[in-house]
C-alpha cells in the first residue's frame, strides 16, 4: 500500500532523531517550510502528467510566490536583523540565521526555476510556441515590430539619462528596467541611461505567424529600438534588473481614522527598502556597481540571473487558444437541490443544510444567495464580512443593490487584507454611497471570518439564513481554490453569527455561542480541548483519531497538544498544503502523527478538522468542524476567525466520508513529510492506480447538494483514469 494513502496504509515506524524532544528542535522553521512548499509548486512544473502550459503556469506561480515571500516575510526578518534583534523563532534560529538559510534555499530554487524554464521553452517550441530573441527577428518581423513599437510602446516609455543633472530614478516594488552603457557616435562620449520597462504593457509580444505562435519579450523589442530612443548613440553594454522592496505595512496601532491611515500606508509601500535585486548574469561591472550603489543594495541581496528575469510574467503565455496543452475544461456544477427548487436558494436551504465544495460546485450559488436576498421583498437585513473580493465584485454589487432597495445592510470590510487593501477601500466607499453601514472591525485584529447572514420575514417570524465559508468571497479565486460553503437556516447558528457581527461592529464580546467558536476568544482552546479529549479516549482504550486539513500549521500550543495526543496513542493524519512546523514520525514525540501535502490542479484551501469522538474515522460519531482559520499564531490569537461545529448528519458524512476520506486517499498529488521537515513525492509503482482527489471531486457531486441523496449515499472513492 502506497504510504501517501493515509486512508488505507498503516502508520510508518517512528524515526529516532538525535534531538531533545522537549527543546526548540521539535519545531520546523516556518520560513524554510514555506520555501519547501514552493519547491513542491515548482516540482509540478516538471511533472510530465501535467499539461505543458499548466506546467508553465506552475513555474510562473512559483516565481510570484517567491517574490511576495521576499517583499513581506524576508523584509520583516531583515528589519529585525538590522535592528540587532536576536529573538529566536520557535525552532531556535535568530532572524540573521534564518536569513542565511533562506538565502541558500531561495538561490537554489531560482537556479532550478531557470533550468525548468529552459526545458519548458524547448518543449513549447516543439509544440509550436516559440520565444524569440532579437537575433531571431526577420525583416518582415522588423516591419511589424517597428509599427508596434511606435503605436503601442513608444508613448509609454520614459528613457532616462543618468548624470549629475538626471539623478537615478525611483523604481517601485517589482520594477523592471534596462540599464544601458551608450556611446555617442560623433565624439565617442559615453552616457549611462535607464529604461524602465512599463508594467502596463504585455511582457511578451505576439508576432504574426502562419503556423504556431511566436513571442518576443518586451525588453528585446526595446533593445532593437535603442536608436529611436537615443539617436546618435550606440549600445556598448546593457543589462536587465528587477527590484523587490519591503512591502509590509507599518501601522500606527491607534490610528484615529483607519481608512486614512491605510491610504497613507499604501503610498509608503511604493518606497520600501530594496530587499532583493535580480540582475542579468552578464551585466557590465560598471553598470552593476552603479545600480547597487544607487539602490543601496549590498552584495548579499543581489541575485545574478543566468536566463529570464521576471519568470512570474510567463503566465501571459498560458494560451487559451491551445486547449490541447491545458487541463481539460471543467464547468463547476449547479447543485441538484438548487435545481430541484428552480434556483431558489432559500427553499433549498430550508429543505436541509447544504455544503458546497468549490470549485467543483459553482461559487455562483453564493452570489445567487445574496442577489436573491437583494431582490426578495421579504428580506429585511443582510450582514456580510469582506476580506478579499474581486475588483468588480458581484458580492459588493448585490449588497449595494440591497441597500438601495431599502434593506438594512451591514458590511464588515477588512482593510488589512495584504495586497488587497486599496481594492477594499474602494469597495467600502462604494458600499457607503449605496447606503450600507460599513464597519472596519478592530485595529489590532484582522477580521478573517467568512460569514453572511440574511434575515427573512416568513409568516409571523424572522428566519436567519447563514453562510459560513472557509475561503474568501472572491468569484475569481473560487474557480481554482478548493473551499467549503455551508448554508443553513439553523437558528442557533444564525444567532451565533449575529453575535459575531455585534462583536465586530460594537466590541460586545459574544456570550453563549451554541455551535461556534471564534478567535481570539475561544477557537484555540476548543481545538486544544478536543485534541485532549481524543487523548483521554486513547488512554481509556477507545479508538482515538484526528483528521485535519489546512494550509499551515505553526501554532506552538496546538502543535504541543498534538504531540501529547500522539504520545497518548491518538492516530493523527494531517493534510497540510504549505507551512508545517510540526515534525511527524519522531520517536518519543510524534510516533502517531503523519503529514502530507497535496499540490495539484486546484489550490487546497479549505480548513477542516474531524475528531473520532470514541470511534475510528470515518464515522457518524465524529465531531466535525469547518473553519476560516489555519492553525497559526496570527489566526488563533490575533484575528477574528470562526470554527463551525457541523451537526447535520448528511453534511457530516459529506465532509468525513467524501471530502476528508478522498484527501486521505490521494496518492497522485501527495508529498509525504519526513521527520526532518522534508517532503517526498509519492511515486506509484508501475501499473498501480494512483487515486487523485481532484479528479474524484470533479466527477462526483457533493453529497448534501444532491436532491435525493442521504448520508448513506457516499460515492465510492474512485474515478476515471488517464
Amino acid at each position: 500500500m502506497n504510504k501517501a494513502n493515509f486512508l488505507s496504509s498503516d502508520f510508518p515506524a517512528a524515526t529516532a532523531l538525535d534531538m531533545d524532544v522537549a527543546s526548540s528542535a521539535r519545531f520546523v522553521n516556518r520560513e524554510l517550510s514555506w520555501v519547501g512548499f514552493n519547491w513542491r509548486v515548482l516540482e509540478e512544473a516538471e511533472n510530465p502528467r501535467v499539461p505543458l502550459l499548466e506546467r508553465l503556469r506552475f513555474l510562473s506561480i512559483s516565481a510570484t510566490n517567491l517574490d511576495e515571500f521576499y517583499t513581506v516575510r524576508v523584509a520583516g526578518l531583515r528589519e529585525l536583523a538590522i535592528a540587532g534583534n536576536v529573538t529566536p523563532a520557535l525552532d531556535g534560529l535568530t532572524p540573521a540565521e534564518q536569513l542565511v538559510e533562506i538565502d541558500r534555499e531561495a538561490r537554489a530554487l531560482m537556479t532550478r526555476q531557470q533550468v525548468v524554464y529552459s526545458a519548458l521553452e524547448a518543449e513549447m517550441k516543439d509544440n509550436g510556441i516559440a520565444i524569440l530573441s532579437r537575433m531571431d527577428v526577420t525583416k518582415d518581423d522588423r516591419d511589424f515590430l517597428d509599427n508596434y513599437f511606435l503605436d503601442q510602446v513608444f508613448p509609454v516609455l520614459s528613457p532616462l539619462a543618468i548624470d549629475p543633472a538626471h539623478p537615478f530614478p525611483f523604481l517601485p516594488n517589482e520594477g523592471f528596467a534596462l540599464a544601458l552603457q551608450l556611446e555617442r557616435s560623433a565624439d565617442k562620449r559615453s552616457l549611462r541611461a535607464l529604461l524602465p520597462i512599463p508594467a502596463q504593457i504585455a511582457r511578451f509580444i505576439s508576432l504574426p505567424s502562419a503556423t504556431g505562435h511566436r513571442f518576443l519579450p518586451l525588453e528585446e523589442l526595446l533593445l532593437l529600438h535603442i536608436p529611436r530612443l537615443f539617436p546618435g548613440y550606440q549600445v556598448k553594454g546593457n543589462c536587465g534588473f528587477k527590484v523587490l522592496r519591503d512591502s509590509d505595512l507599518e501601522l500606527e496601532e491607534e490610528a484615529e481614522d483607519l481608512v486614512r491611515e491605510f491610504e497613507t500606508a499604501l503610498k509608503r509601500r511604493r518606497r520600501g527598502e530594496v530587499v532583493r535585486l535580480k540582475i542579468s548574469a552578464n551585466a557590465p561591472p560598471a553598470l552593476q556597481t552603479l545600480i547597487m550603489s544607487e539602490l543601496h543594495v549590498s552584495s548579499d541581496a543581489v541575485v545574478e540571473v543566468d536566463g529570464l528575469i521576471g519568470i512570474s510574467d510567463l503566465g501571459e503565455l498560458v494560451l487559451d487558444s491551445r486547449p490541447d496543452l491545458l487541463w481539460p475544461s471543467f464547468t463547476p456544477r449547479v447543485p441538484e437541490r438548487v435545481q430541484d427548487h428552480d434556483g431558489d436558494m432559500f427553499a433549498a436551504i430550508r429543505q436541509k443544510d447544504m455544503l458546497l465544495h468549490h470549485p467543483y460546485e459553482t461559487f455562483d450559488m453564493v452570489v445567487r444567495f445574496l442577489n436573491q436576498a437583494a431582490h426578495d421583498p421579504d428580506v429585511v437585513a443582510i450582514k456580510q464580512t469582506l476580506y478579499r473580493t474581486s475588483q468588480k465584485s458581484p458580492i459588493v454589487s448585490a449588497l449595494c443593490e440591497a441597500a438601495e432597495n431599502g434593506k438594512s445592510v451591514t458590511a464588515l470590510v477588512e482593510l488589512k487584507a495584504r495586497f488587497d487593501e486599496a481594492a477594499n477601500i474602494r469597495q467600502s466607499r462604494r458600499l457607503e454611497r449605496a447606503g450600507a453601514h460599513v464597519v472596519y472591525g478592530f485595529v489590532n485584529y484582522k477580521t478573517h471570518a467568512k460569514i453572511s447572514t440574511v434575515v427573512r420575514r416568513e409568516g409571523d417570524k424572522l428566519v436567519t439564513y447563514t453562510h459560513f465559508g472557509t475561503g474568501n468571497y472572491h468569484p475569481i479565486t473560487a474557480r481554482i481554490y478548493t473551499d467549503l460553503s455551508f448554508f443553513t437556516c439553523d437558528q442557533d447558528l444564525g444567532r451565533d453569527a449575529t453575535k459575531v457581527f455585534n462583536y465586530l461592529s460594537g466590541y460586545a464580546q459574544p456570550e453563549g455561542l451554541q455551535n461556534l467558536s471564534i478567535s481570539p476568544i475561544s477557537l484555540k482552546q476548543t481545538l486544544i480541548d478536543r485534541i485532549a479529549a481524543e487523548g483521554v479516549n486513547a488512554r481509556a482504550g477507545k479508538p482515538a483519531m484526528i483528521w485535519a486539513k489546512m494550509n499551515s500549521l505553526v501554532e506552538p500550543d496546538v502543535i504541543d497538544a498534538l504531540y501529547a495526543a500522539s504520545q497518548a496513542g491518538v492516530k493523527i493524519s494531517l493534510v497540510i498544503r504549505g507551512i508545517c512546523g510540526l515534525r511527524p514520525g519522531v520517536k518519543g514525540l510524534s510516533d502517531n502523527i503523519r503529514v502530507k501535502s497535496i499540490v495539484g490542479r486546484f489550490l487546497e484551501h479549505s480548513r477542516i478538522v474531524c475528531f473520532g469522538n470514541g470511534a475510528a474515522l470515518p464515522s457518524k460519531q465524529a465531531k466535525v468542524y469547518i473553519s476560516s482559520a489555519d492553525w497559526m499564531g496570527r489566526n488563533l490569537n490575533r484575528r477574528v476567525e470562526t470554527l463551525v461545529d457541523i451537526r447535520n448528519p448528511t453534511v457530516k458524512a459529506q465532509i468525513v466520508s467524501q471530502i476528508m476520506a478522498a484527501n486521505m486517499a490521494d496518492v497522485a498529488q501527495s508529498w509525504v513529510m519526513a521527520p526532518d521537515g522534508s517532503f517526498t513525492r509519492a511515486t506509484p509503482t508501475e501499473g498501480e492506480f494512483a487515486f487523485n482527489c481532484h479528479r474524484f471531486f470533479m466527477e462526483n457531486p457533493s453529497l448534501s447538494g444532491r436532491g435525493s441523496a442521504g448520508a448513506s449515499d457516499v460515492p465510492q472513492l474512485t474515478h476515471t483514469d488517464d
